[in-house]
């Protein structure tokens, strides 16, 4: 073996693999301090662009929970409004037995029944105008600020003439699944015709404002069954007196109330189910990106003990190689 100072390639050789071993050490050192797999581009670029598409539909999923979580707060809101609506009809049915069946209760007794009576139908109007965060929680009009009138029929409600609002619930926004929350048709529910038809049976004489201004104008006529009431009224002027309706009628528009119940509690449930289905959807996508892009630490911290010594040992190499020329000079001494 020749011996020469101008290339010590043993100098090179160890000096090359203490830059890789440095090299190495630096990128364990990276991920063990980040907890990341992928510290650069450089280390998998596949599967960089895997994690960065999992995590940006794990934040869909989010915000689609979000939606959901926001739409079942609205629906538990709407249904202990309904819930107190179904108690004041509950009362209002209550005092018609008392002022016209009790031979105790004089003239002043019933007109204070019927003070009542006047008084609670202005509360459910009240009540129908409440909202949620802004947002109203029932619907007059099929739109928002639109001029056509809901109609409440039931079983048979006819799609154009109720009011509903999309929630998105997936990742995918309107190209995935949808939810249709009920803005729930209170006024119209509480409107009933005499021989207890529903106001979705006449788009003509059935509308709440049509009704509500007949009321106001005292056309009620206790015996025509083609009269059309409604128990909620923006004054006391336009109210129903406990003479001019019979107990039937206000089971009727009670009746309604309980359909409008159900109507929420079905919503709600699928919501429910809709929230947790995206719950399982979220942790399972964050496991995934996890073994994609999440550290072995075990196998990191092995591979941090390994880089450290070859680190080591290429330093300690790279020192004897350069002490190697020490030789040549003892022969030209």
């Amino acid at each position: 073996m020749s011996l020469n100072v101008s290339t010590n390639t043993a100098a090179l050789r160890a000096g090359a693999y203490l830059s890789q071993n440095n090299a190495l050490l630096q990128r364990s050192l990276d991920r063990l301090a980040s907890g990341k797999k992928i510290s650069s581009p450089v280390d998998d670029p596949g599967s960089l662009a895997v994690s960065m598409k999992l995590n940006a539909a794990i934040n869909r999923l989010s915000g689609a929970q979000n939606n959901v979580q926001n739409g079942i707060s609205f629906l538990e809101v709407q249904d202990g409004m309904l819930d107190t609506v179904g108690k004041i009809l509950d009362r209002m049915s209550e005092l018609k037995g008392l002022a016209s069946q009790d031979p105790m209760k004089s003239d002043q007794d019933r007109a204070s029944y019927n003070n009542e009576f006047q008084d609670l139908q202005v509360q459910l109007y009240s009540i129908s105008q409440q909202g949620f965060n802004g947002v109203s929680l029932f619907a007059n009009y099929t739109t928002d600020k639109g001029t056509t009138e809901t109609l409440f029929n039931a079983a048979s409600q006819s799609l154009s003439r109720d009011h509903t609002m999309t929630i998105y619930t997936s990742s995918e926004g309107s190209g995935g699944s949808k939810v249709s929350v009920h803005k729930s048709l209170l006024l119209s529910a509480l409107t009933v015709k005499m021989d207890k038809s529903l106001a979705g049976t006449d788009t003509a004489n059935g509308l709440w404002s049509a009704v509500s201004a007949g009321q106001a104008a005292a056309t009620i006529t206790p015996d025509d069954e083609n009269d059309w009431v409604t128990f909620a009224s923006t004054n006391i002027a336009g109210t129903l007196e406990l003479d001019e309706i019979s107990v039937g009628v206000i089971t009727q528009a009670l009746e309604n109330i309980s359909y409008l119940r159900a109507q929420n509690g079905g919503v709600q449930s699928r919501l429910t189910f809709n929230l947790e289905s995206l719950t399982q959807q979220k942790t399972n996508m964050r496991a995934a990106l996890g073994r994609v892009v999440d550290v072995d630490i075990a196998e990191e911290s092995t591979n941090l003990a390994k880089y450290s010594i070859l680190n080591q040992a290429a330093a300690s190499m790279l020192a004897q190689a350069n002490a190697s020329t020490d030789v040549a000079l003892m022969l030209l001494r």
